[in-house]
């Protein structure tokens, strides 16, 4: 995993009679939301950057990341892996929900957040297809999403992934194999489901002649 490809019409809430049923499923249809567009990331990471009058230097030291591999990222040359963006949430003190929102996110105080198919926040790499899902909600204790897995070999993975916290996955489409340092590796198919420490060494790949879809969340 990358460490995260990730609408439609809602359905209208019950009217006492037909008729205003009709005028609010109307309504409903009207305004339904449409699929989320990806967020320019690179633009995001410059305004945080300079808004803390930070220079590359001083971005690079406060989230260990090379400068290198930050101006890539402004600059729409690379797209991070999970484990990047958590670094780059944790060096700059945001949520990284705030990494994909143009606008300061909502609070978790009352903990609610509705995410309608197809409209969460995209972020696409070179082996995952991610959509972050309630990334309106900063401050989570866990970060949900949904992915298409579009690696084939470990080597087209990236390798092995590390990254802080505790990570579930349940897969709900095709089938995929999960390599980590301290087990054989396993295959999943559609409803089985693997939990794993962030911090041990570990890969998913698709095996399959489609992309495996898997739902994840990974604790901050």
């Amino acid at each position: 995993m990358d460490s995260v490809r990730f609408g439609r019409s809602s359905r209208s809430r019950p009217a006492d009679g037909h008729g205003d049923m009709i005028r609010v499923t109307r309504k409903a249809r009207s305004s339904a939301p449409s699929a989320a567009e990806p967020i320019d990331l690179g633009k995001r990471l410059k305004l945080l950057r300079t808004q803390r009058a930070w220079t590359l230097a001083n971005a690079a030291e406060n989230t260990g990341l090379a400068r290198s591999t930050l101006s890539k990222i402004e600059n729409r040359q690379m797209s991070p892996t999970f484990e990047v963006l958590q670094k780059i949430a944790r060096g700059f003190g945001v949520d990284i929900a705030d990494l994909f929102s143009s606008e300061h996110p909502q609070s978790a105080s009352g903990r609610r957040s509705i995410t309608r198919k197809g409209a969460g926040r995209r972020h696409v790499t070179s082996t995952h297809q991610h959509e972050l899902l309630n990334a309106d909600l900063a401050s989570k204790r866990m970060l949900p999403f949904r992915s298409s897995i579009t690696a084939r070999t470990l080597d087209a993975s990236g390798g092995w992934m590390h990254h802080d916290g505790e990570e579930f996955a349940y897969i709900l489409k095709g089938k995929a194999r999960v390599y980590s340092e301290h087990y054989e590796p396993v295959d999943l198919n559609p409803g089985d489901s693997i939990y794993l420490d962030g911090k041990m060494g570990h890969a998913f790949i698709s095996i399959g002649p489609t992309d495996a879809v898997a739902l994840w969340v990974v604790t901050a």
